[in-house]
């Protein structure tokens, strides 16, 4: 809150304490790449694969230029994943979760409290290896939906259940 033209009184300690501070950002755990890395290098295996078939199959070699091209795009994509498991976050603020994800293309979600219908843990192979967790807030808009990956074990637990009560007690005053 600033003094505005007409303002009787500058703005108090307490409001410019909540103003200039910033929320805090939590990040989702560093081994989170080596989990990303895993998953990216198993689809591009299987991607490869497949479209390596009809130069084998018909032996016309131009048709290398498919492979090839594809492994272009996942040299790209093991390259930037480090930087793009780096910009994925959330806040918990006041009222709702804030989630961010993405390099060039950023998204921004806030989750109120009193609209999550269902907060899920899923844990993949990958996942397990390395004792990480994903969190789901499922919501009745499904542009709303959020999926929070990377998170320690207990960590997502104990969020999980954080939620829970906020969003039971957030829906109560609805």
């Amino acid at each position: 809150m600033t003094l505005h033209q007409g303002d009787a009184s500058p703005a108090t300690t307490e409001e410019r304490q909540s103003i200039d501070i910033p929320a805090q950002w939590r990040r989702v755990s560093p081994k989170y790449v080596w989990v990303d890395l895993g998953g990216t290098l198993i689809g591009a295996v299987v991607a490869l694969a497949a479209t390596s078939v009809p130069v084998f199959v018909t032996g016309i070699a131009w048709f290398w230029a498919l492979p090839a091209s594809l492994a272009v795009v996942f040299i790209i994509t093991l390259a930037l994943t480090p930087r793009r498991v780096r910009a994925i976050g959330f806040q918990l603020r006041e009222d709702d979760l804030l989630f961010r994800k993405g390099l060039m293309f950023q998204r921004f979600v806030a989750v109120p409290y009193g609209r999550m219908q269902l907060v899920d843990i899923n844990r993949g192979p990958l996942d397990r290896a390395v004792g990480l967790s994903e969190l789901k807030f499922v919501t009745a808009a499904a542009a709303t939906n959020v999926v929070v990956p990377g998170l320690p074990e207990a960590e997502a637990e104990e969020l999980r259940d954080r939620l829970v009560a906020l969003a039971e007690s957030r829906r109560a005053g609805l």
